[in-house]
């Protein structure tokens, strides 16, 4: 039995919600816009993430699994905190926690290396992301938050086109929308 290719679903989820928290940080949508990304958090970068990353650990890939459950259960935690415990707590320590996500990320990053290459700029992106949001918080510098905003759009626009591209080649039979060969293939010695 053939099982669905889980990931363009969490890719999807993930880049929907990443692209309208980014629009509110890098100021393209106001701040009383955050009800709407919530409500995305938890439905869709959520749970449908969540999901997703469980149906990866079903057709055993770990890194799948790991990605899709943690950032889905990131997204809840995001939003549990902005709607029920954001009250009184320092911007330094939720800088932090937006730090800790980056390091996190940037473990996630190097596995990447041998993963495709789109999936390699969606975490550099991200990880980059999150360094700046982190530190826009921990050092109370508004305009790093901004820088964050633009990075999570590109973070998102690659995102989308990786789950395009696995939904569009499987579709397809055949590459339509390329993704690159995992950068520890292309520095690898040639077969003799």
């Amino acid at each position: 039995m053939k099982l669905a290719n889980p990931a363009p679903l969490g890719l999807f989820g993930f880049a929907l919600t990443t692209w309208l928290l980014s629009m509110v940080n890098a100021g393209w949508l106001p701040g009383t816009t955050v009800p709407l990304v919530l409500g995305m958090a938890f439905a869709y970068g959520g749970t449908a993430q969540f999901f997703a990353g469980l149906m990866e650990m079903a057709k055993g890939n770990s890194f799948g699994f790991v990605a899709f459950c943690s950032y889905g259960a990131f997204w809840w935690s995001f939003a549990l905190f902005v709607e029920f415990f954001a009250k009184g707590v320092p911007g330094a320590a939720v800088g932090w926690y937006l730090l800790v996500w980056g390091v996190f990320t940037f473990a996630m990053w190097i596995g990447t290396f041998a993963l495709n290459r789109t999936l390699f700029l969606i975490f550099l992106a991200l990880w980059v992301t999150f360094a700046l949001l982190g530190f826009a918080d921990l050092l109370g510098v508004p305009s790093l938050g901004t820088l964050g905003g633009y990075a999570g759009l590109i973070t998102a626009v690659l995102a989308f086109y990786l789950g395009a591209a696995e939904i569009i080649n499987e579709a397809h039979g055949h590459t339509v929308l390329p993704i690159g060969m995992p950068m520890s293939r292309m520095n690898a010695a040639p077969a003799e």
